[in-house]
């Protein structure tokens, strides 16, 4: 007989990666919000599901049981061979812990095939981070990445991230950019899903001496920030990044894509467009219509973005904040590891497996 895990027990196990989470739920309530690293392995798709509670609603519990059982019977085969093809111990979870992921453990108990199951389901894991986010301090001394829009804030980050450095990539967590521009292309998290992998995260590197982030507003698309990170925000060091604006305008043009999402390039700036000086709104925007998007991107940095971070230089004393400025974000990222460098024993690079 199956066993059920209880979330600590879970994310111990997890974290000595020593356990595959299967989220059994449908593949829409999967992709809406789920523990971060699951497969989803469903027990009914999302037309099955709507079929199933329709049933339970208008004709009752046993109806509904009797067409899940009809369902899944037919798709049996494959859901075994889709499971013993998953290495070492296995744990499985649907939204409260109910029918869904013990049906699924039963059967596959039956067939020899051990898993556990997530005491609570996801609801369980989500009462976790709530109360993860509202008591659980974030220790590391913080570096917050300022900067005008297209200074390569996020590539900073990443290429320190692949050396092993501890940052916090708040924007990826949202899957948004955080501008009016920001969801292009992307299809953003709702706030159980940000909540996640900020814990996540958040559990990784709180031994780190240090961390880095990006400074952010306390709203990105979709979600809120925790009240710890922006408290670290407030008290962090300040690294101001200068670039030149043809690397600006180029960082904008990679991470964007307009000549792919033309229309929706468009319909954003339509959002912003009364706030723009009328003849130079005007010009962006038949700049924007023609297909010419760098010009038009460094009209948007100019006359825009750049008066928008003007202030936030100004709101720190002298003491808190650095400046950097750098060819390309390449070089920008190297003078913050020599600043890093400068501050920390080499014993806590060590620590973090990094090359000093």
């Amino acid at each position: 007989m199956f066993q059920d895990l209880s979330v600590e027990d879970m994310l111990k196990l997890t974290d000595q990666n020593k356990l595959s989470l299967i989220d059994v739920r449908s593949p829409s309530e999967f992709k809406a919000a789920t523990i971060p690293g699951s497969m989803n392995i469903p027990l009914f798709n999302d037309e099955e599901r709507a079929e199933v509670g329709t049933l339970y609603k208008q004709t009752g519990v046993q109806a509904a049981k009797d067409k899940g059982l009809e369902i899944f019977s037919a798709k049996l085969p494959s859901y075994i061979k889709d499971f013993s093809s998953i290495n070492g111990e296995k744990a499985v979870f649907c939204w409260r812990g109910g029918m869904r992921s013990r049906t699924a453990a039963t059967v596959l108990d039956l067939m020899g095939i051990k898993v556990y199951r997530l005491n609570g389901g996801i609801r369980a894991y989500r009462k976790w981070i709530v109360d993860m986010i509202e008591t659980m301090p974030v220790k590391p001394d913080a570096f917050v990445l300022n900067g005008n829009t297209g200074t390569g804030k996020t590539l900073i980050l990443k290429q320190l991230e692949s050396e092993g450095y501890p940052i916090m990539d708040l924007e990826g967590m949202a899957n948004h950019r955080g501008s009016i521009f920001g969801q292009i292309g992307l299809e953003p998290h709702n706030q159980k899903m940000f909540d996640a992998l900020f814990i996540q995260k958040a559990r990784a590197i709180n031994h780190s001496p240090f961390m880095l982030f990006e400074a952010e507003s306390k709203r990105i698309g979709k979600v809120v920030l925790p009240l710890s990170i922006i408290q670290k925000k407030e008290q962090g060091i300040q690294l101001f990044i200068e670039l030149p604006m043809e690397e600006r305008v180029r960082h904008i043009l990679d991470d964007y894509d307009p000549s792919m999402h033309h229309k929706e390039c468009l319909h954003a700036f339509q959002m912003i467009k009364n706030r723009i000086h009328t003849p130079i709104a005007a010009d962006i925007e038949a700049k924007l219509s023609a297909g010419n998007y760098g010009d038009a991107a460094e009209l948007l940095l100019r006359y825009y973005y750049d008066p928008r971070y003007e202030h936030s230089y100004m709101q720190y004393p002298e003491d808190q904040k650095i400046s950097i400025a750098a060819d390309n974000a390449e070089k920008a990222a190297e003078e913050i590891k020599h600043l890093l460098y400068k501050k920390y024993k080499l014993s806590a690079f060590q620590q973090m497996g990094i090359q000093a």
